[in-house]
């Protein structure tokens, strides 16, 4: 049953599920201690110690009766349903359709009886069909379907109304025709169904014996060269990103909770002893930072754009106040769609209402907007987080209000996703605006972006 169960395990892990070696290590402890007697609780253990997420469910539930039930659904064996000479009339039937169609007769005898296809049948039938190279579960219905029609199902269809008019020729009644009839139409349903379940079976147990090529890691992706594949991939990851930024916070926290001395508190606490100070006082003191976030919203900032708002708007019990712009050509606040969204509806919203367009990336004018029209976002205490690669179109860059900004602030931070060797080539004035900020980090993938966003938090 191990053996078994990391088969199971393995197709998991191939139709996408995360599962670690020490997961499926306590996969297997836990069922050794539960047991398989009762499939209820098997199937629960399984569930519990593999599927992390809401979303896997389905897969999981797929995939488990291909593994662990015998799904072959029961048949009528139509003989024992006929009075004898019914049963003789149906010999005599078969024996006069015999020919050319021997292979068809035997399978219909088969089908008569209620006898489910053998396993060397169906490896025949799967073998004919050239299910050996289906690596996928989307090809179980095509491959179900190429073995009914090795199996001949439409031709034994037709035979099976040549039988029933030779009946009907010999006598037989119209309702013993009937009922004939239904219990054969259950039989091929069953055959059908047995055929099905056999092929996802068998691609599952390839799935899980194929060798899968390295993939990917989804932190590592990099921001401005992303399919609609990997950008989902990178949403999905960011729960488990901000999860990680979290925890780390309230681990620092918990380290941090004494605080530091407290000189004057302490020689207070400490009068009734005679001024020895006896008992200690710290200071308790864990600042959220204050933050407002400008994003470049053109084409190539687009996602990365969209990924650092979700992420922020995420962390927003470790942040006192966020107010949150956007730009192409010109400043737009969108502060209101994060006070009345999730972070991804807000995040839709926002990208809808600011389309690709036409426009120029105006970095200088959209400057000169947030001075005339949202300066009151920024004081001593903010962190302005500006999101962009400084390609300004050969427009005025507008260097005095950066430098003001920075000023103004607590400090001003860029999120850049060029290396600095790009840094005022072209249109790029980020080798002018970089000495005007406080620090740039150099954000490609979701692996930097936790990084520059950890190392706001750690500084409060």
């Amino acid at each position: 049953m191990d053996k078994r169960t990391v088969e199971f395990i393995r197709a998991l892990r191939a139709a996408g599920v995360r599962i670690s070696l020490a997961e499926t290590q306590d996969a297997l402890n836990a069922v050794d201690l539960v047991g398989i007697t009762d499939r209820a609780e098997f199937r629960s253990t399984l569930l519990a110690t593999l599927v992390k997420e809401h979303r896997d469910s389905p897969v999981f539930e797929y995939f488990f009766p291909l593994f662990f039930e015998n799904n072959a659904p029961p048949m009528w064996d139509v003989t024992q349903e006929l009075t004898p000479d019914q049963q003789e009339m149906l010999q005599q039937a078969l024996q006069s359709m015999m020919g050319d169609m021997d292979a068809l007769r035997d399978m219909l005898e088969q089908l008569l009886h209620g006898q489910q296809l053998s396993q060397e049948q169906l490896d025949q039938l799967a073998d004919q069909a050239g299910m050996q190279n289906a690596m996928e579960m989307y090809q179980q219905r095509y491959y179900s379907r190429q073995m009914q029609r090795q199996l001949g199902m439409q031709e034994l269809r037709d035979l099976i109304e040549q039988l029933l008019e030779q009946l009907a020729e010999m006598g037989m009644s119209q309702e013993a025709l009937d009922e004939l009839r239904g219990m054969l139409e259950e039989n091929m349903d069953a055959l059908r169904e047995q055929i099905t379940d056999f092929a996802g079976a068998q691609i599952a147990q390839q799935m899980a014996e194929r060798e899968r090529p390295p993939q990917r890691n989804v932190e590592d992706l990099h921001f401005q060269h992303l399919t609609q594949e990997d950008a989902d991939a990178v949403r999905d990851e960011m729960r488990r990103l901000a999860a990680r930024l979290r925890s780390r916070a309230s681990l620092r926290q918990k380290r941090a909770k004494t605080g530091q001395l407290d000189p004057k508190k302490t020689i207070r606490a400490n009068l009734k002893y005679g001024g020895v100070p006896l008992e200690l006082r710290h200071r308790h003191r864990h600042v959220k930072p204050k933050l407002a976030v400008i994003c470049d919203l053109s084409g190539s900032m687009r996602h990365m754009s969209e990924f650092i708002l979700t992420l922020t708007y995420m962390l927003q019990d470790l942040v006192a106040k966020t107010r949150s712009f956007v730009f192409i050509e010109d400043m737009v606040e969108v502060t209101h769609h994060f006070n009345a969204l999730q972070p991804r509806q807000a995040v839709e919203k926002v990208l809808i209402e600011n389309p690709r367009g036409y426009y120029t990336t105006d970095l200088g004018n959209s400057l000169m907007t947030f001075f005339n029209n949202h300066l009151d976002a920024v004081d001593m205490r903010t962190t302005l987080i500006l999101v962009g690669d400084g390609r300004n179109n050969f427009l005025n860059p507008r260097l005095e209000l950066a430098e003001q900004l920075e000023r103004r602030v607590r400090r001003l931070i860029w999120f850049c996703p060029e290396p600095e060797h790009l840094w005022g080539t072209g249109d790029s004035d980020m080798h002018l605006y970089a000495p005007l900020a406080t620090n740039v980090f150099l954000v490609r993938n979701l692996r930097e972006l936790g990084e520059a966003i950890d190392n706001i938090l750690v500084d409060g």
